[in-house]
């Protein structure tokens, strides 16, 4: 593709993703707009508010993440596809944080640890589709990281599979603990400046 075409195509894929990006921030800011007008509707939960918080923090990043595709000059539809997925992926981390009905649960906390397997799972995928997603976006992108970047990758999976295996709130607790430090760490480490 002519690298005019591309430079084009790329607000066109950004609108598309921010779109699904978008769907997802709205699903998790109407389920804590509907915890705050029903509060006794379902029983709250510090750790699925904690994940809600995360994952918002997440789709943030993701969208200044992907602000560096810019430099791509050459689009492939499975490029484009993959961009998608990712987006989606994370869309589907926010369903699982916003149901449409907790009525067979004892409460959000419950919903969440019956349905850690498939949020857990999601999250495992992110790790490897945020590698991809680095890689593709050349070495002048991924060489501005050092081994927190990289080493969060193998971490984050091994977490994920923690979770997976087990429905103990405490070690839940310090998951998403753990999860939201390294957001805020990234925040302050790289994006401090606008370059």
């Amino acid at each position: 593709m002519v690298p005019d075409i591309a430079q084009q195509l790329f607000p066109h894929i950004r609108i598309v993703m921010g779109t699904i990006i978008g769907l997802g921030i709205t699903r998790l800011l109407m389920t804590i707009a509907g915890i705050i007008q029903h509060p006794h509707r379902a029983k709250r939960s510090l750790l699925h508010l904690l994940w809600i918080g995360s994952m918002l923090l997440e789709l943030v990043l993701f969208w200044w993440w992907e602000f560096a595709l810019h430099e791509i000059a050459v689009w492939y539809f499975g490029l484009v596809l993959f961009i998608m997925g990712y987006a989606t992926t994370l869309f589907l981390m926010t369903a699982l944080l916003s149901p449409d009905s907790i009525s067979e649960y004892t409460g959000y906390e419950d919903f969440f640890l019956q349905r850690r397997h498939w949020f857990f799972g999601l999250l495992g995928a992110t790790f490897v589709l945020d590698t991809i997603d680095t890689l593709i976006k050349g070495q002048a992108h991924w060489a501005q990281f050092d081994w927190s970047y990289f080493g969060q990758v193998p971490l984050g999976i091994l977490l994920c599979v923690l979770a997976w295996r087990s429905a103990d709130k405490r070690l839940h607790l310090s998951i998403v603990a753990v999860h939201i430090a390294y957001q805020i760490f990234l925040i302050i480490r790289y994006f401090n400046t606008v370059s």
